[in-house]
């Protein structure tokens, strides 16, 4: 592999250096840097991050291959800056078995766009009767360490500490999906006077934020890691910060969409803004964007969900729940953090970057993620120009969907390339410039 030398990036957001990429790996950083023979890439204005790290991707394949394949959906991540992404298990056959979360993880190695890191469910089927084999699953080649029935919550409490106590032997975590059925059957949007105008049956608030209380205290008994995904209200936020004050181990999760949508979008009957859980209001938005400053929240997740054209373009309610992510989320992130003072590019790497991947624990490791950009750590990269502004438009997406909340919108920031241990996976234009002589 011919060596890469990245001239004036700016590191995390900070003063300008070199970055030398040799072997799959950075051999060098710091100011004045050359090596022989090696491609340059003027990087002057740019921002340097760690390749991204998503914990929360559906990837659709086996069995949802007009929506998604592995192969679209990396390339939408690589585009996006990310290096590594958690694949959902809901896909047909349901990923409950060691051979089919073996199956994604080989379609991820030959695709080769960014490392997939298949999520296990946690019940057969997801059906929430029986958990599935976790242990061999754990034991694949996989190396599956995340468990989740996303799409569907593990709302039987007994089920769900055993799951907790089944996981703990190998260091696992259960990602929950917090909605209590009995509370939204047949829900279409958050509950409130909207709602009740629209003649929508209401999605409430509780119905979310009771399961984050019982699982907070089933994994305080059980002494297990508890992930709880796609956090969307005030009252969730405030569970959580309490869990933390008392160091129960909890962490959460909160999308793009939910840090920027509010409930107002659905006034227009739009099935792109139909999601799980509903977009909620401005003052949630408001308590989710400081909990995520603030550290209560830990991670930035897409829950990329792409669905092929007839189930959006529809009528409300027959479409189905669940908006694009991987592309853009990075851009949602500097306008709803970063733009607002809310955090700062260090502050994104955390929530992007290190902290998914050290509670999806592939921090570590053979093929790690999440690692700082420091010499002898893996060249896992996104140059970033955060002084661009881009007007989404769905049809020059990766993915196989075009079912984005933010068609029409202007974003900031563009992903200019993407670098899995040292080899280009995306780049936005040409940006070589030629090559460069001296040494390290």
């Amino acid at each position: 592999m011919t060596p890469i030398l990245i001239q004036n990036a700016r590191v995390l957001g900070g003063d300008p250096q070199d970055i030398l990429i040799d072997d799959g790996v950075i051999a060098g950083l710091g100011a004045g840097l050359g090596k022989d023979g090696a491609t340059t890439i003027d990087a002057a204005g740019l921002i340097a991050l760690p390749g991204l790290v998503d914990l929360h991707t559906h990837l659709r394949e086996p069995g949802r291959e007009d929506a998604e394949t592995v192969e679209t959906g990396t390339l939408a991540a690589a585009r996006g800056g990310f290096t590594a992404v958690h694949a959902m298990a809901n896909t047909d056959p349901v990923a409950d078995t060691a051979g089919v979360v073996e199956q994604v993880w080989r379609l991820g190695r030959e695709a080769g766009h960014a490392d997939v890191r298949p999520v296990g469910a946690v019940t057969v089927g997801l059906k929430g009767e029986r958990l599935a084999e976790l242990g061999a699953m754990a034991e694949s080649a996989a190396g599956v360490r995340v468990f989740s029935d996303d799409g569907l919550c593990v709302h039987d409490a007994q089920l769900m500490r055993r799951a907790l106590e089944y996981v703990k032997a190998f260091d696992g975590v259960i990602a929950q999906h917090a909605q209590e059925p009995r509370l939204t059957e047949g829900a279409q949007m958050n509950e409130g006077e909207l709602s009740g105008r629209l003649g929508l049956r209401g999605w409430p608030s509780v119905a979310e934020e009771a399961i984050v209380a019982r699982d907070v205290l089933l994994a305080a008994h059980v002494g297990s890691r508890v992930h709880i995904c796609h956090l969307s209200t005030k009252g969730s936020v405030e569970i959580v910060r309490l869990a933390k004050e008392r160091g129960l181990p909890v962490t959460a999760e909160v999308t793009p969409h939910h840090l920027l949508l509010t409930d107002e979008l659905v006034a227009g009957y739009d099935p792109r803004y139909k999601v799980n859980p509903p977009l909620r209001t401005a003052d949630d938005v408001a308590a989710l964007r400081e909990a995520l400053a603030d550290g209560t929240i830990d991670i930035v997740a897409t829950d990329h969900a792409p669905h092929p054209v007839e189930a959006k373009d529809c009528e409300w309610d027959a479409a189905a729940f669940g908006m694009l992510g991987l592309e853009t989320a990075l851009s949602v992130v500097q306008h709803t953090m970063v733009d607002t003072g809310l955090l700062d590019w260090a502050g994104v790497a955390d929530r992007l970057s290190f902290a998914p991947a050290r509670i999806g624990r592939c921090d570590t490791g053979g093929v790690p993620h999440g690692r700082p950009v420091a010499v002898g750590e893996p060249a896992n990269l996104a140059l970033v120009d955060p002084s661009t502004t881009t007007t989404i438009d769905p049809s020059t997406s990766a993915s196989l969907s075009r079912n984005t909340p933010y068609e029409g919108m202007k974003l900031p920031g563009t992903v200019v390339a993407t670098f899995l241990r040292g080899r280009p996976t995306h780049q936005a234009h040409q940006i070589t410039g030629g090559t460069a002589g001296g040494n390290t």
